[in-house]
């Protein structure tokens, strides 16, 4: 071979071997594009919490990546009232804060359409003091404190019936308002407040409906409740819940959520972190209507 023909025959090798490697890195670079772009990853708004409340999710966090191959992401908010205007608008994904109450509450004051896909925690209401010792014990003209939102109202007054301090005119499905208050015999005072305020108005007041989250922020124990809700014929409207839009509801990634959240070891979790029944896996129980 002449030497003109060699080096031509060498340039040709060359192009042909670039051409080789730049085709594979090419190849590689589109199966990396392409696996990036296959990622599922959802993020979830929630009210935050405590550090119970984070080992809980670390659990859904792991069962959600391990079995499903999703990767949960989360956005904490501050109060009830940012949730779901980030899920409308699209912001996150899910929210899991709310209440079926809050949720139907929601949906017609905002004219929005939002979703269950599925249950979260049953979390019941406890009644605090820091005067007296029973409900018994609560004197003619007491104030009491409860949450001022519409569906935590309505609870805390579901749950003040119950103890047998008022009656409603409405019924247990119903939400309930101070105006619904049809017998008071101790002529009690119901004083509405940010729930977030509830727990630090106890020195104040006689007692506080105060729910868990923020109980446990004071870190005041279920174990100094002077009543507690009884989990029988627990009502469906207490439920908390994972919620979407409505055009996502049958969404395949979101369902997979769903089924990491209501694992065996979810449950174990809940049970390790609130073994006094502060927090129940609702999906594990049968709820009155």
């Amino acid at each position: 071979m002449n030497p003109r023909r060699r080096n031509l025959f060498f340039a040709l090798l060359l192009l042909i071997v670039i051409s080789l490697i730049g085709g594979l890195s090419w190849k590689n670079h589109n199966k990396k594009v392409s696996a990036s772009s296959h990622q599922k990853v959802v993020i979830i708004g929630r009210i935050a919490g405590t550090k119970k409340d984070d080992a809980i999710w670390e659990v859904v966090t792991k069962q959600a990546k391990e079995k499903y191959g999703i990767s949960l992401k989360y956005k904490f908010f501050t109060d009830y009232s940012q949730p779901n205007v980030a899920l409308s608008n699209g912001s996150i994904d899910l929210d899991a804060f709310q209440i079926y109450a809050f949720l139907d509450n929601w949906n017609k004051a905002h004219h929005s359409k939002l979703v269950s896909i599925g249950d979260l925690w049953i979390t019941p209401l406890h009644l605090f003091s820091e005067k007296v010792k029973s409900v018994s014990d609560l004197q003619d003209g007491a104030t009491i404190a409860v949450p001022n939102d519409t569906s935590n109202e309505s609870h805390a007054l579901h749950l003040l019936e119950v103890a047998g301090l008022i009656k409603l005119n409405v019924s247990d499905s119903a939400l309930a308002t101070i105006q619904n208050i049809s017998d008071n015999p101790r002529h009690l005072k119901i004083k509405e407040l940010d729930a977030a305020q509830t727990a630090h108005a106890l020195g104040s007041i006689d007692a506080a409906v105060i729910t868990r989250n923020f109980a446990d922020t004071a870190k005041i124990p279920l174990s100094e409740a002077i009543f507690s809700e009884p989990l029988k014929n627990y009502s469906k409207q207490w439920v908390s819940l994972v919620a979407a839009n409505k055009k996502y509801e049958h969404n395949k990634t979101y369902e997979d959520v769903i089924k990491a959240l209501h694992s065996p070891e979810v449950a174990t979790a809940v049970k390790k972190n609130y073994s006094n029944g502060e927090l129940l896996p609702a999906w594990k129980f049968k709820t009155a209507n």
